[in-house]
């Protein structure tokens, strides 16, 4: 057995444990990241994350200060205009659609969208050549012990890691937050999220789309031309069964489908990736700190891909801890820094949680009162410009936006 002696040790290797990573290594600190699985890198490959992140603007600033903002801009799509319709109208007139302009807050786009699997690469590779980080994919973080100086972690190879700081970003069935004792909330909603990507005929013009009708949203997000051609992300959220049958179609009922499902808003939609699927639950954790661990990310909370809230919670976990880390270096991970990143963090997270868990309930409900009840609901929230600017500046994360 090796003893490896870090500031940090970063549990998981997807997109936040890898922005954790370089970010605490860019501010001086010493990391080791692990991963038991190695980062699928290629979006024709196996098991490749067939998502896509929407990182919004105060997400900018932390990809900077990590050194990741230079590899992802060249690659990321800006989201000029968000857009929300419901279609359970029999006829064209009868549907609802808005669209909300960043240009109405901000000089800048509501965020930046990127495919997972691309985000991982470009990670990777920032982290090779980062001196004071060593990332080791198809390591697990397996057993911790922990006491007031420094926390202890079991290595799935064999070594022990001795950190000041345990990150916690191993997912929402987080090994480290049940080993650090910390229980954690679920509600499932009996939901799929197919994901995949399409292009189409009619260009996307950098506008996201979230197409409501019962069982969930069906979201259009653009990406860069596939082939010479638009190019969209998908996450089409259904009933369980419905997904699991949507997944199951020749590729040909499927491409069909999808095009009514869209409404046909950019014309024939055509596969052009595997289709994946993922349960979709909300999740909160008890408390997001232990003894020297720190719970970010899928470990502290989850919620349904609605309004690209999921990654943009975990960067603003990761913001957080990197602020008290540096405010008081010589304290990292200790009872007083754990317990400041709890209360920065615990009203927002719930608050998030509890407030997007409640659209996704409002999105599945079928049948013509609720169905006018949504189309209401979206006319609302965009007709009265007070309330609107407002929500947007809540969805960006009030406070951190540019000119709000």
């Amino acid at each position: 057995m090796t003893a490896l002696h870090h500031d940090i040790l970063v549990a998981g290797g997807g997109i936040a444990g890898l922005t954790a990573a370089a970010a605490f290594g860019a501010a001086g600190f010493s990391v080791l990241c692990v991963d038991p699985a190695p980062p699928v890198t290629e979006r024709e490959a196996e098991g490749a994350d067939l998502r896509t992140t929407a990182f919004l603007q105060p997400a900018r600033a932390l990809l900077e200060r990590a050194g990741l903002w230079a590899r992802l801009e060249a690659h990321a799509m800006p989201l000029q205009t968000m857009r929300i319709m419901d279609i359970s109208g029999e006829m064209e007139r009868d549907r609802t659609r808005r669209e909300f302009d960043s240009a109405d807050i901000s000089d800048a786009p509501f965020g930046w969208n990127l495919p997972n699997w691309l985000l991982r690469r470009e990670m990777a590779a920032r982290l090779e050549e980062m001196p004071g980080v060593s990332f080791r994919p198809g390591v697990a973080a397996e057993t911790l012990f922990t006491r007031r100086g420094e926390a202890r972690v079991r290595l799935s190879d064999g070594d022990e890691a001795r950190v000041r700081l345990v990150l916690a970003a191993d997912g929402r069935n987080s090994p480290m937050r049940r080993q650090a004792g910390i229980a954690a909330r679920t509600l499932r909603f009996g939901q799929k999220a197919l994901a995949f990507a399409v292009t189409h005929p009619v260009p996307h013009e950098n506008v996201s789309t979230e197409i409501h009708l019962k069982g969930g949203p069906f979201t259009l997000v653009p990406l860069p031309d596939h082939e010479g051609r638009p190019s969209s992300a998908v996450v089409w959220m259904e009933d369980g069964r419905e997904a699991l049958r949507l997944r199951d179609l020749p590729v040909e009922a499927l491409e069909a489908t999808m095009t009514a499902r869209s409404g046909g808003l950019l014309g024939p939609l055509t596969l052009a990736s595997q289709v994946t699927l993922w349960p979709i639950i909300s999740q909160v954790a008890d408390r997001f700190a232990g003894e020297r661990v720190a719970l970010v990310a899928e470990a502290a909370h989850v919620v349904p891909p609605i309004g690209a809230q999921g990654l943009n919670m975990s960067l603003a976990d990761l913001a957080a801890l990197l602020e008290l880390a540096e405010a008081r270096p010589e304290g990292l991970g200790d009872a007083e820094m754990l317990a400041a990143y709890d209360r920065k963090r615990a009203l927002d997270v719930r608050m998030r949680v509890a407030g997007v868990s409640m659209l996704n309930g409002v999105s599945m409900l079928g049948g013509q009162p609720f169905a006018a009840l949504r189309a209401r609901g979206i006319g609302a929230l965009h007709d009265i410009a007070p309330v609107r600017r407002g929500l947007m500046r809540l969805g960006l994360g009030a406070g951190n936006v540019p000119g709000a």
